[in-house]
């Protein structure tokens, strides 16, 4: 059997958006030998709806059945295009308690979540990215709909909020043996130079830009990922014994504003 460095789970609503997320953490998987593992909630809510007992039971093994059927169905075609497994669970039950309870009891490496074009933090209802970064330490990768992470394309890494006395390490050293260019450091500071371009080179091949913290500061960081064609932006998120910036503070913003796929890395993890 093969071993995996790491343990990935897709969290899905299983909207349209399913299939880009599942293509760009497919390449994700392969860069760093990553197995995959898909997980959907059906909330309760919206299977039984009716007062008889007898009713209700059967409701919920239709949609059982059905949920197995159209999960099999998605499953089955992407293994097949991409050639790797991946695995597959569901439930009915409520959003977050049934989330909750799956991260503390499969204590997945990499969470997944499809970042769509709406204010993530202003949606009615379960909120799901920022209940999923309130219970969870671990990275988070938030694919976009728009812009795959493609394994065939060059990948050009980008690192926003880096702290510059740690080393790269874990899956994103494995993630840079897929790029054939320097890593691109983002960084926002109260400085007023801006932006400067720095070549670094004591440990690794580097090139930074440093930005004016601002109004704009998140705006212009997403001009210029487009401008150097940045594929994948990992951030780290601020340890919760150290006070936020400007980005870990407004991460919403971030989320909203850049139109990248995205790393976010864990407080007590980061590898970066």
């Amino acid at each position: 059997m093969k071993k995996y460095n790491y343990k990935i789970v897709v969290f899905t609503d299983l909207k349209e958006s399913l299939s880009n997320t599942l293509k760009s953490t497919l390449s994700l998987a392969k860069m760093i030998n990553g197995e995959i593992r898909l997980f959907h909630v059906k909330k309760a809510s919206d299977v039984v709806n009716k007062e008889n007992q007898l009713s209700a039971i059967r409701s919920i093994n239709g949609e059982y059945l059905e949920m197995e059927k159209r999960i099999k169905s998605i499953v089955d075609a992407f293994s097949k295009d991409f050639g790797m497994p991946i695995k597959y669970s569901f439930t009915i039950g409520n959003l977050k308690n049934e989330i909750a309870h799956y991260i503390n009891e499969e204590k997945p490496d990499i969470i997944v979540l499809g970042k769509k074009k709406t204010k993530l933090f202003n949606l009615v209802g379960d909120n799901l990215i920022q209940f999923v970064l309130d219970q969870y330490d671990g990275p988070i990768f938030l694919t976009d709909e728009n812009n795959i992470l493609e394994l065939n394309n060059e990948l050009n890494l980008g690192v926003l909020n880096g702290d510059e006395k740690s080393s790269i390490t874990g899956f994103v050293k494995d993630l840079l043996l897929h790029s054939q260019k320097p890593l691109t450091s983002f960084k926002i500071s109260k400085i007023p130079n801006i932006p400067k371009i720095n070549q670094e080179s004591k440990k690794r091949s580097e090139i930074e830009f440093v930005f004016e913290e601002n109004n704009n500061s998140i705006q212009n960081l997403s001009n210029y990922l487009s401008i150097n064609q940045i594929s994948l932006l990992c951030l780290n998120r601020t340890n919760k014994k150290r006070k936020k910036d400007s980005i870990t503070s407004n991460i919403s913003d971030v989320i909203d504003t850049l139109n990248v796929p995205l790393i976010l890395m864990g407080p007590s993890n980061n590898t970066l």
